[in-house]
């Protein structure tokens, strides 16, 4: 009886494994509909923007409190660097390049000194990267020709143009007065 056991576990095994691979074959269309949905992604914002404008604005001798003033509070204030903040800035979104930006700002004697860093974008530099492919489309002309502008003024005369001759078939109806009749 103990040489049956372990052909029983064999074949046991082979017709497991195969229906195994079988199943791996079979196109099923749920599980085709399951690998296609991607679940929602939160857009992930760390730390504060500082754009190539608000750099510019930053003058030697300005106190911790302009400079926090002009670029916000630093994500990094050291005890260790006492003399230096940290902004950083990470934003990941469905769709756009994850973009990461670091600038560092000293001080010397409480003022600031310099600030070094990243290669900033302006503000609408950053703007523009945030929007997806499908989100920038094309803007519509905003402008008339002057074309345009007359034949416009042309429909408008047209239809602003008084009536000089009351249409006679038209019957008129007496108003009711506003107020009642004194007594």
């Amino acid at each position: 009886m103990t040489p049956l056991l372990p052909l029983l576990a064999r074949s046991c095994g082979l017709w497991l494994l195969s229906t195994l691979v079988a199943c791996a074959w079979v196109d099923d269309p749920v599980a085709r509909a399951m690998r296609s949905v991607t679940p929602y992604r939160i857009e992930v914002v760390q730390g504060n923007f500082v754009s190539k404008e608000q750099a510019q604005a930053l003058r030697p001798g300005m106190t911790r409190n302009q400079v926090k003033d002009i670029l916000g509070t630093p994500l990094i204030a050291s005890v260790f660097h006492a003399d230096r903040w940290d902004y950083a800035f990470t934003i990941q979104r469905k769709g756009t390049q994850p973009q990461q930006r670091k600038l560092s700002v000293f001080f010397q004697n409480d003022a600031f000194y310099r600030y070094e860093g990243d290669d900033l974008p302006s503000e609408s530099e950053f703007a523009e990267r945030l929007t997806t492919p499908e989100e920038r489309k094309k803007v519509p002309r905003l402008e008339a020709t002057p074309q345009e502008l007359e034949k416009f003024k042309a429909q408008k005369s047209a239809i602003n143009a008084p009536d000089t001759q009351p249409d006679a078939a038209a019957p008129r109806k007496p108003y009711p007065p506003l107020e009642p009749a004194a007594n």
